[in-house]
């Protein structure tokens, strides 16, 4: 079982190397790296190149790690017995299994993504370590322990927003997928935007690349982002021209609010433009 990457994922070597890795160790990848980089998108490739079904957990900030496992509806309970329903003799009927249960019971194996771990408390990841080990948990309302029928392959992504526990992180492969250099970004475009016009693919790399180098942006331009500006390039049949000045001089480029999301990096690119023409 090995991923060799698809028609609509480029992945790179060290990418590849790193999911084959964490197969056969059979630990979580964790996997970092900018926002917009197909942190998320790889498990779902990863999935579908295998034949192994996606079972998706994101969290939130309110996430807890039992959700992962399941929770008991006690409040369903409560109300069925003041309507004298017979389903409240069986608790189980009032277990409703996270997306580990249900990768646990599979009868095959399967994918499991944990998206931005990071963004939940800090104790979520320490509370999973048992469970992402031995890949088996206790359910005490039924007094029953699930045991994986198949050994998953875990995912896990983080946005770096908080420092993960080094007792997770010993048990993890870690990857960090470096931001696309511009043959690997033209690679990426060409799945997306196959009968592109290169002249306009040229330019707008051009632009894209010395965007993400303005000293000072608060967020850089991702590959997600470079991907919707040019879908609407080429929808508002943008000519090439239109990205430079007649003398390769930096212009705010037409529908940048594709590609800088704050008023900040906005106003420091145009303060850029206006002194680049001022010292012409």
């Amino acid at each position: 079982m090995r991923f060799e990457g698809t028609d609509e994922y480029v992945a790179t070597p060290d990418l590849m190397l790193a999911v084959n890795a964490a197969i056969q160790l059979q630990r979580p990848l964790l996997i970092k790296g900018e926002p917009g980089t197909g942190k998320t998108m790889l498990a779902e490739e990863v999935a579908a190149a295998l034949g192994l079904r996606l079972h998706q957990w994101h969290v939130k900030s309110t996430t807890k790690a039992q959700q992962g496992l399941y929770e008991y509806d006690a409040v369903s309970r409560l109300r069925d017995s003041q309507l004298g329903d017979d389903r409240v003799h069986d608790i189980a009927n009032y277990i409703v299994k996270g997306v580990l249960w249900q990768a646990f019971e599979a009868d095959s194996r399967s994918v499991i993504l944990i998206d931005e771990v990071d963004k939940a408390d800090i104790e979520f990841p320490n509370d999973l370590l048992r469970e992402l080990d031995r890949m088996e948990f206790h359910c005490y309302e039924t007094q029953q322990t699930v045991v994986a029928n198949h050994r998953p392959i875990v995912f896990i992504t983080s946005n770096n927003e908080k420092e993960l526990p080094d007792a997770f992180l010993r048990r993890c492969f870690f990857h960090y997928i470096r931001f696309p250099d511009k043959e690997t970004m033209q690679r990426i475009v060409d799945v997306h935007f196959p009968g592109i016009r290169k002249t306009l693919l040229r330019e707008a790399l051009d632009v894209f690349f010395e965007l993400r180098e303005i000293p000072g942006l608060k967020k850089k331009p991702s590959t997600s982002e470079l991907l919707d500006w040019l879908k609407l390039l080429v929808a508002e049949e943008i000519p090439p021209e239109a990205l430079r000045s007649h003398d390769q001089k930096l212009v705010v480029p037409p529908l940048h609010g594709a590609l800088l999301k704050n008023e900040q990096d906005v106003h420091l690119f145009e303060r850029l433009v206006f002194m680049a023409r001022h010292n012409r």
